[in-house]
């Protein structure tokens, strides 16, 4: 039997290995004997998600974590999403709140968009209880989705920080019980839709691409979370492809993290999957069988409940494109 792998990682905490099923052969027939010599136990790969055991909550409840980027397209919404709903399947209830007030999109993205019949602005207005304005998944029932308002409504001028302070303080106090997280998607940009979506939260996480302008606004970003007291900073690098690695066409994880300076929560490859899902509303971490994309999800959440964190490798350079990314240091 002959396996293959997508890619070669000598980072144990980074991989997913699958086990292959043999090939099975009627009777009559001799299976071919294989020409590749047989691998030596030494280099059996030891990096088996424990699915054995749930990972271990780490930090006081709840954890209100921040997903922020600075730049738009980056994918916050579907980090929110995904991550989100693998913590759901690791057994941790989780409320995700759509800060995005103009551009609503996370709904979109759960296939929840249908069921959102109230809003925290019909809460604020007393038009309805918050246990109403919760938008309660089918598919896995410890996941909840809030969103701030409807498209095209108009917020009540006194909304912003202390509102969503408040909203996180009446989710902490509800008779169904404390969640175990809430994930807050934030808006892109630095303006006050950002102010209000961090300040409730203790813990952040920096969706970034491996380019130079998601990277100048992630550095922004970062510095201005950290001048607000957060200073649980992950990051997760966003649609890498090893081949442009390889090339000097992209920076690897390393260059951007040696200029961020910030822990890394996850590293998710590029893959035509997240598209598929996103117009289904279907996120990637449901797939059967699971994608790349959606396991390096899971991986994420694992580390994100534990508040671990991986290491970058280095990726062989093609010798004959030497300094294409000199100016960034690479």
């Amino acid at each position: 039997m002959i396996s293959f792998q997508p890619f070669a990682n000598p980072n144990p905490t980074s991989l997913y290995s699958s086990t292959t099923p043999s090939p099975s052969f009627p009777k009559t027939l001799t299976p071919p004997k294989p020409h590749l010599p047989k691998p030596k136990h030494s280099t059996s790969i030891r990096s088996l998600l424990q699915y054995n055991r749930k990972p271990q909550l780490s930090g006081e409840t709840p954890r209100v974590v921040v997903i922020t980027s600075g730049k738009g397209g980056v994918g916050k919404t579907t980090t929110t999403a995904n991550v989100g709903l693998s913590l759901a399947r690791l057994g941790f209830s989780v409320v995700a709140i759509d800060a995005d007030v103009g551009l609503r999109n996370l709904d979109l993205l759960l296939g929840l968009e249908n069921r959102v019949n109230y809003t925290v602005v019909e809460v604020l207005n007393g038009d309805c209880r918050l246990d109403q304005a919760l938008v309660r998944d089918k598919r896995w029932s410890n996941f909840e989705l809030l969103c701030i308002s409807k498209p095209r409504s108009k917020l009540p001028m006194g909304f912003g920080g202390k509102a969503l302070v408040w909203l996180v303080d009446a989710l902490k106090d509800r008779q169904e019980g404390c969640p175990d997280f809430i994930l807050i998607d934030c808006p892109a940009g630095i303006d006050a839709g950002f102010i209000t979506a961090i300040t409730p939260a203790n813990e952040a996480v920096l969706v970034t691409t491996p380019d130079i302008t998601a990277l100048r606004d992630a550095d922004r970003v970062t510095g201005l979370l950290e001048c607000d007291g957060i200073k649980d900073i992950k990051m997760i690098v966003n649609r890498v492809r090893t081949d442009m690695i390889k090339g000097e066409d992209m920076m690897s994880v390393l260059d951007v993290q040696e200029m961020l300076g910030l822990a890394l929560l996850g590293v998710i490859p590029e893959d035509s999957e997240v598209i598929r899902s996103t117009n289904r509303g279907f996120p990637l971490v449901l797939n059967k069988p699971p994608t790349l994309a959606g396991m390096a999800f899971e991986q994420a959440a694992w580390r994100l409940v534990e508040q671990d964190s991986m290491q970058a490798v280095m990726v062989e350079e093609e010798p004959k494109k030497r300094g294409f990314f000199s100016f960034f240091g690479g």
